[in-house]
């Protein structure tokens, strides 16, 4: 069971690993059986496809990089073993830098994580974005999530 609790730890881990990294195909990949989704929007994203087109439409680069650092926190895990499935809970903090922003917090929130495993072990089965605090996102996003 702790075993099952670390590869679900690190899956979730390796999602902001892989996006302070700029690595946008291997995040994408993290979600290719699953659904993505954030609280208060309708839109709904499925595999690898359509979560890499989010990514690529929404998060600005650098030099191949966002300049973030992703760092989740109180990650709680519960495990069915029966169903093979977990359910995930964590918070993260996104802070930012680049040649214009000082470094900064530029969002915090929170998600809810959905695993199921098989015969080639855990993988996400859905994610579920919370925004709780927002600060500076335009040197982030490609859209600015205050406009009306």
């Amino acid at each position: 069971m702790t075993c099952d609790r670390d590869q679900i730890a690190n899956l979730v881990y390796t999602y902001a690993e892989r996006l302070d990294a700029g690595d946008l195909e291997g995040t994408a990949q993290l979600f290719a059986r699953a659904t993505v989704r954030a609280d208060g929007f309708a839109e709904v994203r499925r595999g690898t496809t359509e979560v890499l087109d989010l990514y690529r439409s929404t998060v600005r680069l650098y030099g191949g990089q966002p300049c973030t650092k992703h760092v989740t926190t109180n990650l709680i895990v519960e495990v069915d073993e029966s169903a093979l499935t977990a359910f995930a809970r964590s918070y993260y903090t996104v802070l930012q830098a680049t040649a214009e922003l000082p470094l900064q917090i530029i969002i915090a929130g929170h998600y809810h994580d959905r695993f199921a495993r098989d015969e080639s072990g855990w993988y996400f089965t859905d994610r579920l974005m919370f925004v709780d605090l927002m600060g500076d996102l335009r040197f982030h996003l490609k859209w600015d999530p205050f406009a009306a």
